[in-house]
């Protein structure tokens, strides 16, 4: 349940990250919060430098810190640059999280991914799911990346008393993301296609995969509304899933993304392009128990990410 409030006015707040979809959302969640906010420009410092990361915690301490900061993409990034994925990862979350604890942080909030959960764990995924089996290969860096700052965060609660949290995003969606042809998440990926093919006329538009998996997306400012409220509320060792509780197959989203771009071609699919996990809906209970649910729809939140694409691909 919630603990006593944790108050983010007139505290200065370092978001890690904060030029990235979760990180600029966090900072605009923030600015209604009367914080002093601190961001660290990566030509300033590179969050996998610990002497250049210890440096400005001890300049500038933050007394509240969101780590957003990480290196993310798509299926086929993480499955193409394991070892990028595996060492930039690791080397975020030891250098922020220790250099808080160091520089006397009052407060800190890791954010993970979803997967960090087995391939094949029961569904809805629960919080007490991690380590239980074999992760998906395709992303298994990534996954141990997050796992490893999970358990960082949760070490320096148990030995020092921090009171550092960990949360667990669902699939994101925004303004703010990644829209390479390559290595950007599914979303950004099928936005970016279906407005092409409307501009060039394309009669049919091939979404990766079988359209078969099933998955949960969020809003990224609403996972930044949810990120604000456990911050103040929350403080235990055990992580919280963000998520929407609902899920939809990438076949039937492929269609909601088509219908708010305007395309109206065919849409196949390229079955020889790896599926990936089989479903991942998060077990949002103990999230709706702290008192936070997610307020934008699929097709608003669409709406909204589109708009954003057409702004920032000018």
């Amino acid at each position: 349940m919630a603990s006593l409030l944790f108050e983010l006015t007139g505290k200065t707040v370092y978001v890690a990250g904060h030029r990235g979809m979760v990180g600029s959302a966090l900072v605009r969640r923030l600015a209604r919060e009367g914080a002093e906010l601190l961001t660290l420009p990566r030509s300033e410092a590179d969050l996998r430098d610990q002497a250049a990361v210890n440096r400005w915690f001890a300049a500038k301490r933050p007394q509240v810190v969101f780590l957003a900061a990480a290196k993310v993409g798509g299926i086929v990034a993480n499955n193409t640059l394991r070892a990028e994925f595996l060492y930039d990862n690791l080397a975020i979350a030891t250098n922020v999280i220790h250099a808080a604890h160091v520089h006397g942080a009052e407060k800190l909030m890791f954010l993970g991914s979803s997967c960090i959960y087995p391939k094949l764990a029961p569904q809805p995924l629960r919080e007490d799911s991690m380590l239980t089996g074999p992760l998906e290969p395709t992303n298994e860096p990534y996954a141990i990346a997050k796992i490893a700052g999970i358990k960082l965060a949760e070490a320096y609660r148990h030995q020092y008393g921090a009171d550092f949290i960990s949360v667990m995003p669902t699939n994101l969606y925004g303004s703010g993301d990644n829209y390479h042809p390559e290595y950007s998440h599914v979303v950004a990926a099928l936005i970016r296609r279906f407005h092409e093919a409307k501009l060039s006329g394309a009669k049919e538009v091939v979404v990766w995969g079988t359209g078969t998996p099933r998955r949960e997306f969020l809003y990224v400012d609403d996972l930044a509304d949810a990120c604000v409220h456990l911050m103040k509320t929350y403080s235990e060792s055990e992580l919280v899933n963000i998520g929407t509780g609902e899920d939809i197959t990438i076949a039937e989203f492929a269609r909601v993304v088509a219908a708010t771009v305007g395309y109206a071609g065919q849409i196949s699919f390229d079955t020889s392009r790896p599926d990936g996990t089989p479903r991942k809906l998060l077990d949002v209970s103990r999230l709706a128990k702290l008192g936070w649910r997610a307020s934008t729809s699929l097709e608003d939140g669409i709406r909204l990410a589109y708009q954003a694409y057409l702004v920032e691909t000018k």
